[in-house]
């Protein structure tokens, strides 16, 4: 079974991470997660997970964990 990042929405609050902007948005070089501008939730994108994990490594309040899906 494939692994996937999957964001916890009850942790996720962008207004703790630094300017409103998801450091998981830019440590995805998939771009799995997107943001629509400063302080917006990140939202799934359309591209597949690769389960590399660093968006797991970066996100400051561990709303983020791979899950075997």
């Amino acid at each position: 079974m494939a692994k996937m990042a999957v964001v916890d929405y009850r942790l996720c609050d962008p207004a703790c991470c630094p300017d409103g902007i998801c450091p998981a948005t830019r440590a995805c070089d998939q771009k799995v997660l997107k943001q629509e501008g400063p302080f917006e939730t990140p939202m799934p994108g359309s591209s597949p997970c690769r389960a590399c994990g660093e968006c797991v490594r970066v996100c400051p309040l561990g709303a983020i964990k791979l899950v075997t899906g």
